[in-house]
């Protein structure tokens, strides 16, 4: 019986022994889970499909998918009980854990994992002639869903490049699924994205659209400056969607989250079937080839929950 096993049933012993107590006839069970996620056709949701499929196996419990606007949204959700877990851009988290707007005060969060980078992308109508973010000006643009990592990015890089997006575009807030139809008719010239690779609604997008990404390197620098060091350039390869060349861009780590006052050996429970039983999430999206312990503690600016570290500290140094 693995360790996984003889906590679960430790647990579950100890809820049906205050079941009994309580006059309960019925047996108990372990409460559902949740995790917030993303769009549909982005990373998010496909990987988080993929841990609440492992989880559902492996702790014997419902795990439910929640699709959210991403990020800002997904840590309020944790903050306020209405998930148990989430995925969130670091630049996002750091907000919630210093206390920065859009939250008013330090929120009780904490990490399980750090899993992968994402990218940011600037897609373009390729017949339009946009090389750069300052070409965007006079332009209906997408800068992403109300409260999602993509939106906080597009507000900074746009700031940066000095685009008041009051003023010099026309800023939509819309869904990935609602940028794309909006590219497609016409009706947005660009929009920002930010996810791992490949994104899958944007590749099939790619296969019958023409698109181009714009590369965003030189604002790399600028934002470590102004927010911090957790912006990285990153190469998007020739071919992810269909462009002849890589593209440079901006990177963000993303996090698993959880809320401080989770229970210390379910904490450690997921964190162990995510890392034993990784193979698996492979299934759900090439993501997860990046899962690995090395990484997974790097989970800066959100402290790792000391359920996740009693997990680390026992872990194979190999994987």
């Amino acid at each position: 019986m693995n360790g996984i096993a003889t906590r679960l049933i430790g647990r579950l012993a100890a809820v049906l022994l205050v079941a009994l107590s309580a006059g309960c006839s019925d047996s108990a069970e372990a409460p559902p889970l949740s995790i917030a996620t993303g769009e549909a056709g982005g990373v998010y949701y496909a990987y988080g499909t993929g841990i609440a499929e492992l989880l559902t196996r492996e702790l014997d419990t419902e795990v439910a998918v929640v699709e959210t606007a991403a990020s800002l949204e997904n840590l309020r959700m944790v903050v306020e009980g209405e998930a148990d877990l989430c995925f969130a851009l670091a630049d996002a988290a750091a907000l919630a854990v210093d206390g920065q707007a859009p939250f008013g005060e330090a929120q009780p969060l904490t990490a399980l994992a750090r899993l992968y980078d994402n990218y940011t992308h600037l897609v373009v109508d390729a017949d339009l002639p946009i090389a750069t973010l300052d070409d965007l000006r006079g332009h209906a643009v997408a800068v992403g869903a109300e409260h999602s990592g993509a939106e906080l990015m597009a507000d900074r890089l746009l700031d940066i490049a000095g685009i008041d997006p009051q003023t010099d575009i026309t800023a939509l807030q819309l869904s990935l699924a609602e940028s794309l139809e909006a590219l497609r008719s016409g009706r947005i010239a660009a929009f920002f994205w930010s996810g791992g690779l490949p994104t899958t609604a944007i590749a099939e997008f790619a296969e019958s659209e023409p698109i181009r990404l714009i590369s965003l390197s030189e604002y790399v620098a600028p934002l470590r400056e102004r927010y911090g060091e957790l912006f990285s350039e990153l190469s998007i390869p020739a071919h992810t969607y269909g462009q002849a060349e890589a593209v440079a861009t901006v990177g963000v780590p993303n996090l698993l989250l959880v809320h401080e006052s989770m229970d210390a050996e379910l904490a450690q429970d997921i964190t162990e079937s995510l890392f034993e039983k990784r193979l698996s999430l492979r299934e759900a999206h090439p993501e997860a080839e990046h899962l690995n312990v090395r990484v997974a503690i790097a989970t800066y600016p959100v402290a790792l929950h000391p359920g996740a570290v009693a997990y680390y500290r026992g872990s194979k140094p190999h994987l």
